[in-house]
């Protein structure tokens, strides 16, 4: 939204547009004052910005398998204190995964060969008035 006021702000104005989205003029300026500035962002989002390279070459130096956890502790032993709640952040938005083991699980293996019972209403599951229609397992019954 904001890129889109950006591209438009010299035809209409900011403020025009910003009645017309569901944005005020104050958060379109903030967003392109952190975006000229960046050491006026959060703390949070400057530590992220520090952490994202970190995080990302511990994972791609042990062969891309390590998950959070491991990157985690990884990260400690490197005199790198951060939380593990913030390293699995920061892998989920850089679309990082540790390896899986095992097979997933599959509970149903459909038998496509097998008999299929007849539709007998032709899927029309309504019933003019009680008890005329009645459907289970496969077979069906009209009165």
């Amino acid at each position: 939204m904001v890129s889109f006021i950006d591209e438009h702000r010299d035809e209409y104005g900011v403020e025009p547009i910003c009645s017309q989205l569901p944005i005020a003029p104050s958060t379109f300026y903030d967003h392109q004052m952190k975006r000229s500035r960046p050491e006026r962002r959060s703390g949070r989002a400057q530590r992220d910005d520090a952490l994202c390279p970190e995080i990302q070459r511990v994972w791609e130096a042990n062969f891309r398998v390590y998950g959070a956890h491991k990157v985690w502790k990884q990260l400690n032993r490197e005199d790198i204190e951060v939380a593990r709640c913030t390293v699995e952040r920061l892998m989920k938005r850089l679309g990082l995964e540790g390896a899986r083991r095992g097979k997933g699980c599959r509970t149903t293996i459909p038998d496509t060969g097998g008999d299929r019972p007849a539709d007998l209403v032709q899927r029309q599951f309504v019933a003019e008035r009680p008890n005329q229609l009645w459907v289970a397992e496969g077979r069906t019954w009209r009165r």
